[in-house]
């Protein structure tokens, strides 16, 4: 139903994560961030306690590991659940569970995590890993330009509908389209001319 984004700017300390999907309004349930604590997405069939509650476990002093095992014990479904934590430390965690929509997957990387569920391929993931990589610039940057990449590679199966960014550190934002065709590509050119 969405994929998702996550990456710390190792050098900042800021953290982001940029999300796009096929329902309305992704980006009032799935991203969550907390400036020098962590970033979490929460996604597939959405349970909003991982972002709400996963966030107050990093702040305690949990690891994501750590946290998302304490998360996934207090779910009655967690095999419906697709998560993904990156803590300030670049301390990472992934659990997508055996019954989140196909295609489903993940990407680790030195200081992301891309995760995805019906979504087209592994394309999806491996273009947005792609313009993460390739894209000069600040954290908005790389994260809006993955996410239209991913939006170009094929996206939410059913076509993408929403889409959102939220960075908290050395740049604060938090934009959404909440119902656009194409609302990576929206977002994407709302955003870019500030950051550049």
């Amino acid at each position: 139903m969405t994929y998702s984004i996550l990456k710390l700017d190792k050098e900042t300390g800021t953290l982001g994560v940029a999300v796009a999907s096929g329902s309305i309004a992704v980006a009032t349930r799935v991203p969550w961030v907390k400036e020098r604590v962590g970033a979490i997405a929460t996604q597939a069939y959405t349970n909003t306690m991982y972002g709400s509650e996963g966030l107050k476990l990093l702040e305690r002093g949990l690891s994501p590991s750590e946290a998302l095992k304490n998360l996934l014990a207090r779910d009655d479904e967690p095999e419906k659940r697709q998560v993904a934590i990156i803590d300030a430390m670049n301390r990472k965690a992934v659990h997508t569970g055996k019954l989140c929509p196909s295609w489903h997957g993940e990407l680790i990387g030195d200081d992301y995590i891309i995760i995805g569920n019906l979504i087209t391929g592994r394309e999806v993931l491996l273009a947005a890993e792609k313009a993460l990589l390739e894209t000069e610039g600040n954290i908005v940057k790389k994260l809006l330009s993955a996410l239209m990449a991913g939006e170009k590679a094929g996206g939410d199966r059913r076509g993408n509908r929403s889409a959102g960014i939220i960075v908290r550190g050395e740049i604060n934002l938090y934009e959404r389209i909440d119902d656009d065709s194409y609302p990576a590509t929206k977002l994407y050119n709302k955003l870019i001319k500030n950051f550049e």
